[in-house]
């Protein structure tokens, strides 16, 4: 059997997952799958909110980038968040929205894609990794609508095409491919606007990752949701690369020097 850009397991003109291939749709046909709802009672609290995240393409793959803070409300609820994770071996997802939604959704999603790799002998394409997450996406709409919404940012090594790809999503679960760089979030514009004047064509990893932290510098300046490198504290964004080697997180010790060049350089 063989993987399309559809869905897990699916062929193009099926736009469902063949249960065996899909640990959601295993779960479905035993009635166990999680349900997505929130009761009235519950709809009122101010839940912790994880903010902006970023991609960035550089020569040898992808860099992406969170922020730590998660807010209630007004308030900072959390200031070490972690926002980018690994989907698998290939690839990375990012979190922005609800933010217990949103890893929730993250272990759902990691949980199909080990699954799918188990059954087929195979990772599922970069496509299609894609277009299954903007499915779960879709699925997670009727607690969007009562303000709880989940809008991930996704990017990946393409092992077909030998090159770095990014995915944007919006609420309701349409995917988009990015070009160079891809952010969301509350501070998703302003760190939009950024790289737009900083990002440059084949760029090596070590400016990728500049570019990247400046990126959310600009926009925790301008975005009261979203944190910047606290030195004195010891909070650093969340920062991994996606190569032909695989997925890699970068450790806090290399991101001091790098936050501490961006931080001076500031007007």
């Amino acid at each position: 059997m063989t993987a399309s850009a559809g869905a897990i397991g699916a062929p193009l003109l099926n736009d469902e997952p063949v249960p065996g291939a899909s640990f959601l749709s295993l779960l479905e046909t035993r009635g166990m799958q999680p349900v997505w709802a929130v009761d009235q009672a519950s709809s009122h609290l101010e839940l912790p909110e994880a903010t902006t995240v970023l991609a960035v393409r550089f020569a040898d793959g992808v860099v992406m980038a969170g922020d730590r803070r998660a807010t209630a409300g007004n308030l900072i609820a959390h200031d070490r968040v972690k926002k980018v994770f690994a989907a698998d071996s290939f690839s990375a997802v990012a979190i922005s929205g609800s933010a217990g939604m949103a890893i929730e959704l993250v272990k759902l999603f990691q949980t199909e894609l080990e699954h799918y790799e188990k059954i087929e002998g195979t990772r599922l394409s970069l496509e299609g990794k894609a277009n299954y997450l903007a499915r779960m996406i879709r699925g997670h709409l009727p607690l969007a609508f009562q303000g709880l919404a989940v809008v991930p940012l996704f990017a990946g090594y393409d092992e077909r095409a030998g090159t770095g790809k990014l995915f944007t999503y919006d609420v309701v679960g349409g995917r988009y491919e990015e070009q160079d760089y891809a952010t969301t979030g509350s501070g998703g514009g302003v760190a939009r606007s950024f790289l737009k004047g900083a990002f440059a064509e084949q760029l090596d990893k070590a400016a990728a990752l500049r570019v990247a932290v400046e990126a959310l510098i600009a926009a925790a300046e301008e975005d009261s949701a979203t944190g910047g490198p606290d030195l004195r504290r010891g909070i650093f964004p969340n920062v991994v690369t996606v190569t032909a080697e695989g997925f890699a997180e970068i450790d806090d010790a290399d991101l001091v020097g790098v936050a501490e060049a961006a931080l001076e350089n500031r007007p």
